[in-house]
C-alpha cells in the first residue's frame, strides 16, 4: 500500500530546478500518487501538462479565491470549464474564499466561488474548499448550494471542532497536513482526535507548510511519513493503518481505481 498526496503544487516555481528529479524520487519512497492542485490560469495549465507526462500524477482544476479577478474574462471560464473535463482532473479546486487578505474584494470572491461550485455540479465532480479567514461564510455559500451533493476535500482545514462537525456531517473529508505537526497545533489535533480516521485525506500543499522537522524548508511529498506518524500517535492506532484509510479515502473522494 502506498501513500496519497491529495493537494500539492509541484507547478510552482520552487520546483523549476529539480521537478522532474524529485517527482520521480516518490514511487522509491512510498508516494504512489500526487495530487497536483492547479488554483490559477497558468496553473491549471501547467497541471494538465504535469497529468500527461507522469503517468503518478493527477490533478484538480480551480482558481484560488485569490485569483478570481481573472474569471471576470468569459474565455478564461470556459478554458477551466474545458480543464475540468479533462479525465485526469479529479476536481474543480481549489476554490472558496480568504479573507485574510483584502484582495479581490469579497463581493467579488463570493461571486465566483458559487460559480465554481455550480460547474462541479454541472460536470458531476469533487470539489476542494480553500477557506482562510471566512468560515461562516464558506460554510453557508456550501449549505445555499448543496454542496454536499458534489463532496470533497476541504483543504488544509483549520478551524476547530464545530466547524468540523458541520462539514463531517456533510460529508466532507478534510485535508490534513504538516500543520499537524507544528506545537501550536492545539485546535488541529482536537480535529484529527474527533473526527473519524475515515474522513481524514493525507495532504502537504507542497512546497508550502513543511512539516516538523523540516518547518520553514520547501516541502514536498516526502514528507507526507511525518504527518503519518503525527496522525497515528493522536489516533493511537498503527501508521500502517493510518496509510492504508486515507488510501482508501483518497480512491473514494478522488473516485479512483486503481
Amino acid at each position: 500500500m502506498f501513500i496519497i498526496d491529495t493537494h500539492a503544487h509541484y507547478d510552482d516555481e520552487k520546483f523549476d530546478d529539480d521537478r522532474e528529479e524529485i517527482l520521480l524520487s516518490m514511487k522509491g519512497s512510498g508516494i504512489g500518487i500526487i495530487v497536483n492542485s492547479g488554483a490559477s490560469m497558468e496553473g491549471v495549465r501547467d497541471t494538465l501538462r504535469l497529468t500527461e507526462k507522469y503517468d503518478f500524477v493527477y490533478g484538480t482544476a480551480g482558481i484560488h479565491p485569490s485569483e478570481t479577478e481573472v474569471l471576470e474574462n468569459e474565455g478564461a471560464y470556459q478554458e477551466l470549464k474545458r480543464a475540468v473535463l479533462c479525465p485526469k482532473i479529479l476536481a474543480v479546486g481549489e476554490i472558496g474564499l480568504d479573507y485574510y487578505w483584502n484582495e479581490p474584494e469579497r463581493e467579488l470572491q463570493r461571486k465566483h466561488f458559487v460559480k465554481q461550485l455550480n460547474l462541479a455540479r454541472e460536470v458531476k465532480k469533487p470539489v476542494v474548499i480553500h477557506s482562510r479567514d471566512a468560515a461562516a461564510d464558506t460554510l453557508d455559500i456550501m449549505k445555499a448550494l448543496n454542496a454536499q451533493d458534489m463532496g470533497g476535500i476541504i483543504h488544509c482545514f483549520s478551524y476547530g471542532v464545530e466547524m468540523a462537525r458541520e462539514y463531517l456531517n456533510m460529508g466532507f473529508y478534510l485535508g490534513i497536513g504538516g500543520v499537524i505537526t507544528f506545537k501550536n497545533s492545539k485546535k488541529l489535533k482536537e480535529v484529527v482526535e474527533y473526527m473519524p480516521l475515515d474522513r481524514i485525506v493525507l495532504e502537504t500543499d507542497s512546497p508550502y507548510l513543511s512539516p516538523e522537522p523540516n518547518r520553514g524548508k520547501r516541502n514536498s511529498s516526502l514528507n507526507l511519513k511525518y504527518i503519518v506518524e503525527k496522525i497515528s500517535e493522536i489516533k493511537n492506532v498503527t501508521q500502517e493503518h493510518v496509510i492504508e484509510t486515507t488510501y482508501s479515502n483518497a480512491c473514494s473522494v478522488y473516485g479512483l481505481k486503481i
